[in-house]
């Protein structure tokens, strides 16, 4: 059994999550930003341009790359539905029962036919540490051998992490400026995105943007 989990985990280029950011096994940094969307359609062609304009800004005046990923997903259904059992089962009015019973048996009758998707939009940012190696056992983050290697792979970490966070921040201004709210997501946030990704199949718990 352990072999199996060792093989499959060799798939995977992920050595841990810290504070919020993906170290790779390669020693390299991941930052991952959770955005909100924009109805472009729906906008006026003079906000249609002022959008682009300036995405057009933020995306020239990037020095480092980034990648924007879309993860389309089949709806969930059910924790709304189970809401509103919930709102029924507390409700006194016979006629509102009628109508709670009636737009639940519709909100299912419409999922059941319908292809729902939900998307969810990230921005991921990297930062690779110049001639530093994150990922290696000596000096790495589970290296329990001698506390002065230790002591400096956090400081590695701690001076990579203030590289990487002044990228997020170029970036989380930039998005503000055409509309889009972003967050960085923290450590469980990332580590349920990765176990959606490995894992399409089970269904999800939707993830929503702190106010």
């Amino acid at each position: 059994m352990a072999d199996i989990k060792n093989q499959t985990q060799s798939f995977v280029p992920i050595q841990e999550v810290r504070d919020g950011i993906v170290i790779l096994k390669d020693g390299s940094m991941r930052a991952i930003l959770m955005t909100s969307s924009v109805n472009f359609a729906l906008k006026s062609e003079e906000e249609q341009k002022a959008i682009i304009y300036q995405f057009q800004n933020f995306l020239n005046g990037l020095n480092f790359d980034i990648q924007i990923f879309v993860q389309s997903r089949n709806l969930d259904i059910r924790p709304y539905v189970a809401l509103l059992q919930d709102r029924l089962k507390v409700q006194t009015d016979d006629l509102m029962k009628i109508q709670v019973k009636e737009y639940m048996q519709f909100v299912q009758s419409f999922t059941e036919q319908a292809n729902i998707m939900t998307k969810r939009f990230f921005i991921v940012i990297p930062y690779n540490p110049s001639g530093m190696d994150l990922s290696k056992s000596k000096g790495g983050f589970f290296s329990k051998k001698k506390k002065t290697q230790n002591e400096k792979s956090s400081d590695q970490f701690a001076e990579s992490r203030t590289q990487l966070a002044q990228r997020i921040d170029v970036v989380l201004s930039g998005m503000a400026r055409t509309g889009v709210r972003s967050v960085q997501l923290k450590t469980d946030e990332v580590i349920e995105v990765f176990y959606q990704l490995f894992n399409p199949g089970e269904s999800e718990k939707p993830m929503t943007i702190g106010k």
